[in-house]
């Protein structure tokens, strides 16, 4: 099985920067999209074979997320049961055999950090969240996580720390959904690779030198990580500010 995950920054504009191809060309049996900003009459993009879940924020023009599956799902929900966070359409999971999916769009504390306490209360919640549903089967989800979380995660560690994506707090945050059972799957098969980004700057030149920072993950229930084969990265593919990232699971 192949699930794809994107933050496409704006499927509208997506596709029109080569989505259709890649999504045809990557052949996934599921494909997380976030930030579609884009509610459901905006949606021109329904390929053949795919059921799509679309979860679009109330304040139009922003945030949102959507999944195209060609396995049909067990159930579908949307949230995590605090309106703050599920007006801005951040989270839908899909429950399968043996699995269950959840594709996350976690909120940007902001460059002056002004959404940091926001941010931390939505941390706490999707931990309970994803645990209370660890207890039926266990858990992958994926998605832009909004934080790099080690330094060989960022181009240049030294001169980012305490800037947004990069605070302690939210690198924090992320090391105790690791320590509660959780695993990084590009990390955990490349524990050592280096250069492996899925964000830069639309400033000239960044992306070209490669001056980036990983914060689209997979991440699975430690107890789910045997039936892990890979975990991709697409750096080469274009149409957003993020390249999206690739999960193969044992059949």
């Amino acid at each position: 099985m192949k699930i794809v995950s994107w933050n496409v920054a704006g499927i509208r504009a997506c596709l029109k920067k080569g989505l259709a191809h890649f999504f045809q060309d990557v052949d996934a049996d599921i494909f997380c999209m976030q930030e579609v900003k884009a509610t459901e009459d905006q949606f021109d993009f329904r390929p053949d074979g795919y059921e799509m879940y679309l979860y679009p924020a109330v304040r139009k023009g922003y945030s949102g997320t959507c999944i195209y599956t060609r396995i049909k799902p067990i159930s579908v929900s949307y949230g995590i049961g605090k309106e703050e966070y599920d007006e801005e359409g951040r989270n839908i999971t899909l429950e399968f055999d043996s699995f269950y999916l959840v594709n996350c769009y976690v909120p940007n504390v902001k460059r002056g950090l002004e959404r940091m306490g926001s941010r931390m209360h939505y941390e706490d919640l999707f931990l309970a969240y994803i645990k209370k549903l660890e207890r039926r089967k266990p858990v992958v989800f994926c998605g832009d996580m909004n934080v790099a979380h080690e330094e060989i995660d960022i181009k240049n560690a030294k001169t980012n720390i305490g800037n947004a994506g990069f605070t302690y707090e939210e690198r924090g945050k992320f090391s105790d959904m690791l320590q509660a059972g959780f695993v990084d799957t590009f990390r955990y098969l490349y524990p050592d690779t280096t250069d492996a980004y899925t964000w830069w700057s639309y400033r000239k030149g960044v992306r070209e030198k490669n001056i980036g920072w990983r914060i689209d993950y997979f991440v699975v229930s430690k107890s789910f990580i045997s039936c892990v084969e890979d975990s991709i990265i697409y750096s080469d593919v274009l149409g957003s500010d993020h390249c999206p990232i690739g999960l193969i699971i044992k059949e």
